[in-house]
């Protein structure tokens, strides 16, 4: 075993800003609001569980299609700096087709909202940088945030306010692009050599 507090902490960081649980604090209000019981146990378990299968499964599925991880973690690093584009501007790039979902525990929280294209790009980002224990250790501690995130959702919006969370998502935001420039930097070296 390979921990680092170093890695895991850079990983669960980098994982907390692509999966933006707080910014996503009135998505989940609203929906809760128009389906009514969101399970937050059930949706904290299936999207863990979809990034842990990502991160073992997903190198093997791009060897499949013959694409390397820098080429990925390249590709990965375009799509993490579009998403801190979009939280430090305030504006939407990519709009999901907005479908009427019955229970909104699965779909469209546990997927895409949290374990997305996004965060399941970064796993594979994070992989061709730091060791698979750690990243596991970082989705963990995600997980568990998400679930008390998902669960007091109604008190955070009210202690935070709209400001605050405007204020966490652009600070992540610039994090989040800060990441992204490095992820690319070290990435396209290893391509061009």
């Amino acid at each position: 075993m390979n921990f680092s507090i170093k890695e895991i902490f850079t990983a669960f960081m980098v994982l907390f800003a692509v999966i933006d649980i707080i910014g996503n604090v009135p998505i989940i209000i609203d929906l809760r609001k128009k389906v009514g019981h969101i399970q937050s146990e059930k949706a904290s378990i299936i999207a863990g569980v979809i990034m842990v299968v990502f991160l073992f499964v997903g190198q093997r599925l791009l060897g499949f299609i013959g694409i390397d991880v820098n080429s990925f973690a390249v590709a990965g690093a375009f799509i993490l700096f579009f998403i801190a584009l979009e939280m430090i501007l305030g504006i939407t790039l990519y709009k999901e087709d907005e479908e009427e979902a019955l229970n909104a525990t699965v779909f469209p929280i546990a997927f895409p909202l949290i374990a997305g294209p996004g965060s399941l790009t970064t796993l594979l980002s994070l992989r061709a940088e730091y060791a698979w224990e750690n990243i596991l250790v970082a989705i963990f501690l995600n997980v568990l945030f998400i679930y008390v995130v998902l669960k007091t959702s109604s008190r955070i919006e009210k202690l935070i306010g709209a400001n605050g969370i405007k204020i966490i998502r652009k600070v992540f935001g610039v994090i989040l692009l800060a990441i992204a420039v490095k992820l690319f930097a070290a990435n396209i070296k290893i391509l061009l050599t």
